[in-house]
């Protein structure tokens, strides 16, 4: 079981842990810090935490065999805190089974709102059949897609690619995941075919397509769902 409003800093930098901390803690959030992975996954085992912030540059080992260890045993929401800024980097990070991804240096700001977004995400139930977010919502029971009150007409796999982004709102799904887990391990290549459908989608559930506030995309990465409000 996870402790209430408890995240756990993995970070070989004290500067970086005590910005963190003090910007935490000022979001009413209790702060456990480890300034390197070993210690990272004891802490995270021992506290139950609702979330992992990680650096992936740490002393004794490297960032991604942390998340592939955390993984093996949670599915707490694990964001990224780093300096590496290579979309190839991001890209192993989250298909490693990070949540999401931030580079040094960071907005405060946009770290909360991320942490939010996650931490919603998890709290949904697994069986929750309405999804709401903004004045979009989903039934996932009937499949029925609402902006508001008017009802949205989706074809499968537009309903299909919405819900799974929606049940992962505010995580960041790579290009590869999204392209297996809608048309199969043979179509992870097909980022056109991705794009087409997202601007599909984007057409019928944003005010404005072309800047949209539902479906954001992470350049050459993937997409994710923006918590509205």
């Amino acid at each position: 079981m996870t402790t209430k409003n408890t995240i756990v800093i993995i970070d070989d930098e004290p500067q970086i842990r005590k910005v963190l901390s003090i910007a935490l803690e000022s979001s009413d959030f209790k702060v456990v810090e480890a300034e390197n992975g070993n210690n990272g996954i004891v802490q995270t085992a021992t506290n139950h935490p609702q979330l992992v912030i990680l650096d992936l540059g740490l002393p004794d080992r490297d960032g991604l065999s942390v998340i592939k260890e955390l993984r093996s045993w949670t599915d707490i929401p694990i964001i990224i805190l780093s300096v590496r800024n290579s979309e190839e980097d991001i890209v192993k990070a989250l298909d490693s089974g990070a949540d999401d991804y931030l580079t040094k240096p960071f907005n405060t700001s946009e770290l909360l709102a991320r942490i939010r977004a996650n931490i919603r995400r998890m709290q949904q139930s697994a069986n929750e059949e309405i999804f709401t977010n903004g004045n979009l919502s989903i039934d996932f029971s009937s499949r029925i897609v609402k902006k508001g009150n008017k009802e949205i007409e989706l074809t499968n796999t537009e309903y299909l690619l919405l819900a799974l982004i929606a049940k992962n709102i505010g995580k960041v799904l790579t290009h590869s995941y999204l392209l297996k887990q809608i048309w199969g391990p043979s179509s992870v290549e097909n980022t056109q075919y991705l794009r087409v459908f997202i601007g599909q989608l984007r057409k019928k559930i944003e005010d404005d397509a072309a800047n949209p506030k539902y479906l954001v995309t992470d350049s050459g990465v993937g997409y994710r769902m923006i918590l509205i409000g």
